[in-house]
């Protein structure tokens, strides 16, 4: 989470900034669904060989952690499996949605800029959460 200050000359600049934002997260989200579709395919059938070689040599298949380092926070996967790679693309598009979500509803609640038009000497000074106007402040200049 980044959290940053942005100075705008005036109210349109931000909804434009907004529409940037929501273009380029609609286009990381398309690639990110896109490679979900394909990976999904190839997890399950892994899966699914790996169920029935189980199922042979009369074994569990288990979920383990083998293969799986830690370095600090930063989860390292060692020979990953397509199941591995479904998992961290799933977590990507929840993010991408999540974030989409909050841009249009700052778009969305960026309505009432249009009364304000482009005021001489305004200046709006934007606190961001990760690209996302979460506070905007008006300051006379």
């Amino acid at each position: 989470m980044v959290v940053e200050i942005k100075e705008y000359q005036s109210a349109g600049e931000i909804v434009k900034a907004l529409d940037d934002e929501i273009t380029r997260t609609r286009s990381i989200l398309g690639e990110y669904l896109r490679r979900l579709d394909e990976i999904r395919t190839l997890a399950e059938r892994s899966k699914k060989v790996r169920d029935v070689v189980s199922k042979l040599a009369g074994k569990k298949t288990t979920q383990s952690t083998l293969g799986e380092i830690a370095f600090g926070d930063l989860g390292v996967v060692l020979d990953a499996t397509p199941l591995h790679e479904l998992t961290a693309i799933e977590e990507a598009v929840r993010s991408q949605q999540d974030r989409l979500l909050k841009l249009q509803k700052a778009l969305e609640d960026m309505k009432w800029a249009d009364q304000i038009g482009d005021a001489e000497g305004l200046k709006f000074m934007v606190l961001e959460n990760d690209t996302v106007p979460t506070q905007i402040l008006l300051k006379i200049s």
